[in-house]
């Protein structure tokens, strides 16, 4: 199965170097200067689960010379639009697009260029960013992808991918409840992004002022409205553990758009809260706090 993975950054990076160390025939789509770097020093990965380097094989947009089998599709959600015009040349009649992206917004961009066919639905969960040296540092154990058909059928092309990312240093599972599982990641990053953006500070940090645990659970609780009111709520129990974790006056929890803004560069703003604040309008949801952190990022991001 050819593989090519679209964004050699902190997620495509990492889970594409991990399959091509297992020996799966992976291609890195790039631009020219990650390409430079990758050739110069290979694909570095930092890693609790141990560290590798390997020597990537890179393509550019101009150099796709037709269809690959998979492609891995991880760059932020603001760079879709480019990502999808550079890798059109390597879909094919029998392509599956697995993207690995916050929200749901892409799903939709996706079927739009492409058609209902070759998107898949997934989800990853790792930690990890690229530092100054451009090597892929993880910072955390949890290293997961998720994938599976979007009308939950268990097809003999997913029964082929499983095979594939079995055994490639993470977990993979397919699973036939993918929209349900993207829809859980969503609350999940909506409710941390508006707590630590919006409000400033780590979960625990804002958990442990006065009116701290308030303000978080009733971004939680407006998540988890939205997520109900299109019939994708999370269960009792991945309910629970979503307001734990993210009112735990312990955490040093933060979301990545949390991290991108402190830093200085761009977030996902419109992806993760802005398009959950249209989702919520459509059914006659009130979710001030979610618009409220969805109008600060967009302030930060008019400033940048």
């Amino acid at each position: 199965m050819r593989i090519l993975v679209v964004g050699a950054g902190a997620v495509g990076g990492y889970f594409g170097a991990r399959l091509a160390a297992a020996g799966r025939d992976v291609t890195f789509l790039v631009r020219a200067r990650r390409a430079e770097q990758l050739r110069r020093e290979g694909m570095q990965v930092v890693s609790p689960h141990g560290d590798l380097t390997i020597r990537p094989q890179l393509v550019e947009a101009a150099q796709i010379d037709g269809p690959y089998d998979l492609i891995l599709l991880s760059v932020k959600a603001y760079t879709l639009d480019g990502a999808m015009e550079d890798f059109a040349p390597a879909v094919g009649p029998g392509t599956m697009i697995l993207p690995a992206l916050n929200g749901m917004r892409h799903i939709e961009r996706l079927v739009e260029s492409f058609g209902e066919k070759p998107v898949l639905g997934g989800a990853c969960r790792v930690v990890a960013e690229l530092n100054d040296k451009g090597q892929i540092v993880q910072m955390a154990e949890v290293q997961s992808l998720v994938y599976g058909e979007r009308d939950g059928t268990i097809s003999d092309r997913m029964r082929a991918l499983d095979t594939i990312m079995q055994g490639a240093g993470f977990s993979a599972e397919s699973s036939d409840r993918i929209m349900q599982i993207m829809w859980d990641k969503w609350v999940n990053l909506a409710a941390l992004g508006g707590i630590t953006c919006l409000l400033g500070g780590a979960v625990g940090q804002v958990a442990s002022v006065p009116g701290g645990v308030r303000s978080a659970m009733a971004l939680c609780n407006e998540a988890l409205a939205v997520a109900g009111a299109y019939g994708h709520a999370p269960t009792e129990q991945e309910a629970a553990r979503v307001v734990s974790s993210l009112t735990n006056p312990d955490s040093k929890l933060t979301a990545s758009m949390y991290r991108d803004m402190k830093s200085g560069g761009p977030v996902e703003a419109e992806q993760i809260l802005g398009d959950m604040v249209e989702k919520a309008e459509a059914k006659g949801i009130e979710v001030p706090l979610l618009r409220a952190a969805a109008v600060a990022l967009r302030v930060y991001d008019a400033s940048r």
